[in-house]
């Protein structure tokens, strides 16, 4: 038996366990497959795999918009329209706190005041009495509205800034006012310009319409006390409601021909 085993032919062991080939395949359950998207990403070098750039913050300063091309103007993007009202000179006091905002209204209401309306009621009161309430309220009222216009110029451009950032839509010219053209804001590009319109613009337009109305106000009371002191300041020597002093059209009196060419009856008695 043991004789039989030692001459019966040996099989020959599996080459596989000892091969160093890398032919060798592993078992078809584990699949060592590349995903499509690595294949993609290593053989792919003409630009046709992109990871998306999210532009920083400091693009918003310069004016560019989260979009890869929009079509609209630099000059007509209403983010650089509201860069651009919050730097120039008269817009930007609305942005100044309480003392700020009003110290500059009452400078340019008081040198409006003594510069243009003072000299104009002090030219329109020559040659007669001079009546210094007239002269102050003629002068204080040409101080509220320049003010008033200036408010207003700054209450119209923030309006109309604050309307394009809160709308979905921008219109735009691409070269002039026959082609306009409208686009549509992406999701980040309204995302932004409303948070501007509802946190920047809203407050300052609150803030110069009360300043509005106020100053209406106080033009209202300046033109009411004008017309009450032109009532009670007139002469009292020449009531208007005498007979003998009213002139009719072509119709002669001695009182009306006395009262034009005095000299000519200074010698008459029958005159007083």
């Amino acid at each position: 038996m043991a004789y039989a085993l030692f001459l019966a032919p040996k099989l020959p062991l599996p080459l596989t366990l000892f091969s160093t080939s890398t032919n060798y395949l592993p078992p078809s359950h584990v699949p060592l497959t590349i995903p499509s998207y690595r294949r993609r990403r290593c053989h792919d070098h003409q630009n046709q795999y992109r990871i998306p750039v999210i532009p920083s913050s400091s693009s918003f300063r310069n004016g560019s918009t989260p979009e890869t091309e929009c079509p609209v103007p630099p000059d007509q993007q209403p983010i650089n329209e509201y860069q651009n009202l919050s730097t120039s000179y008269l817009f930007s006091w609305a942005f100044g706190d309480a003392v700020e905002y009003s110290s500059r209204l009452f400078v340019t209401g008081l040198a409006f005041t003594l510069l243009v309306g003072l000299p104009i009621s002090s030219f329109g009161s020559i040659g007669s009495e001079p009546e210094p309430v007239k002269l102050v309220l003629g002068s204080v009222a040409t101080g509220l509205f320049a003010v008033t216009l200036a408010v207003l110029r700054m209450y119209l451009g923030w309006a109309y800034v604050g309307n394009r950032l809160l709308s979905a839509t921008v219109e735009y010219e691409e070269t002039g006012w026959y082609d306009g053209q409208i686009w549509v804001k992406t999701a980040e590009v309204l995302a932004r310009d409303r948070l501007l319109g509802s946190f920047q613009v809203k407050p300052l337009l609150s803030r110069l319409k009360n300043t509005l109305i106020g100053l209406a106000a106080s033009l209202f009371i300046c033109f009411l006390l004008l017309t009450y002191s032109e009532g009670t300041q007139q002469d009292p020597s020449r009531p208007s409601n005498q007979a003998h002093d009213r002139v009719i059209a072509g119709v002669y009196s001695d009182n009306s021909a006395r009262s034009f060419e005095p000299d000519a009856f200074s010698g008459d008695s029958g005159f007083p």
